[in-house]
């Protein structure tokens, strides 16, 4: 299902009109429109920004969420799933949000509840821009123009994002900043797009029957040689500290700040110039029979979890509403025997089945060959 032009523009229009706003102005409208829908499903309870779960009557699709605060203070990460995201059936929203610094859980929560909005008016602009009405459906069909439509949306969601948090009068994101890494699932077809170190994994069927780990996002830290290379060209720098052999952070070329340890994040405008992006990877799968869920989690997850050892908690979890919750609770043991002395990180998940439980347990197995994906840029 499309979501038509006329029918947004229409929602737009009247959003706009009621706020005693002009009509021109499209992209105020459309954001408007789209924030209008976000209430409205939290509302009729279709968006879940806390721990717990979401499953709508006229989906297969099935969500688990949990989030458990660290030993660092506030709880910096932030969730959201938003069931029949911009009025579709088909379609899914997740993300996942990890804040550092000073103000770290102000930007991860704003920018949860930013990008959602932002993207979904980014994309039905695409849509109006790309064909007539009676033209859409049959290029809609096409796989790469498809995915052409989400990653331009993503792209222009996560920069005006971080714009409007670079100006935004009550909050300081200079030093502070934010992961995002969000999945739009609509029908079959699923797109990523991921900004930090937090991470997608999937769990799909082999062959021969047995579960095997996908990683699908990259997590972008400063020593990967491409994110390097760039920084230092911005006149920015790439080191570890002396107590911290392993740990590479980006630091200002004259200071001794921020020391971030992400190549990149929304937010953290201090060393924007010095090669810090906000730019998202965007990438996508096509959904098979085989695809049995996908986890979205932070890095107090990865930190002590293995891909193999995710998927294998998840899918062992005879109860689907607690599978998120397993996770983090197998991440929070680990913490105390793999990182002693060490204060625990924030720690939470997402996962998102595809298809209806399965009467038989999948068996599992570790991957022998790295995700496939489509990708582009």
């Amino acid at each position: 299902m499309v979501l038509l032009p006329s029918l947004f523009d229409g929602l737009a229009r009247g959003v706009s009109m009621k706020k005693g706003k002009n009509q021109n102005n499209e992209t105020d409208g459309g954001r408007e429109a789209a924030e209008s829908m976000a209430k409205d499903a939290k509302k009729n309870e279709m968006m879940l920004c806390s721990s717990g779960t979401v499953n709508s009557n006229k989906s297969n699709d099935f969500a688990s969420i949990c989030s458990k605060r660290g030993q660092k203070g506030t709880n910096q990460d932030s969730a959201i799933v938003w069931e029949k995201f911009g009025c579709q059936e088909d379609m899914i929203f997740c993300g996942i949000f990890d804040g550092h610094g000073p103000w770290g859980h102000i930007v991860a929560k704003r920018v949860k509840n930013s990008v959602p909005a932002s993207l979904l008016c980014n994309w039905q602009k695409a849509l109006s821009l790309t064909s007539l009405p009676h033209q859409l459906d049959t290029e809609f069909n096409s796989t790469s123009h498809h995915f052409d439509i989400w990653k331009q949306s993503y792209l222009k969601a996560y920069a005006d994002v971080d714009l409007e948090l670079k100006h935004h009068p009550g909050i300081d994101a200079f030093r502070s900043g934010t992961t995002a890494l969000t999945i739009i699932k609509q029908g079959e077809h699923l797109v990523i797009a991921n900004v930090g170190d937090s991470r997608a994994v999937l769990a799909t069927t082999s062959d021969d029957g047995k579960l095997a780990p996908l990683q699908l996002t990259v997590d972008f830290k400063p020593n990967i040689p491409e994110e390097a290379e760039r920084i230092l060209q911005c006149n920015g720098r790439v080191f570890c500290l002396r107590d911290e052999p392993g740990v590479y952070r980006v630091w200002t070329p004259n200071g001794d700040t921020p020391g971030l340890a992400l190549s990149r994040a929304i937010g953290d405008h201090c060393v924007k110039e010095f090669g810090l992006i906000s730019v998202p990877d965007v990438t996508q799968r096509n959904i098979t029979n085989n695809d049995q869920f996908v986890i979205l989690a932070t890095d107090g997850v990865w930190d002590v979890i293995s891909n193999e050892a995710a998927v294998e908690i998840v899918s062992s979890t005879e109860d689907r509403e607690k599978s998120a919750k397993k996770l983090v609770q197998c991440a929070m043991r680990a913490w105390k025997y793999k990182k002693r002395g060490i204060a625990m990180d924030d720690i939470s998940a997402i996962c998102l089945f595809f298809h209806p439980k399965l009467s038989q347990q999948v068996n599992f197995v570790k991957a022998s060959a790295p995700a496939k994906m489509a990708k582009l840029g």
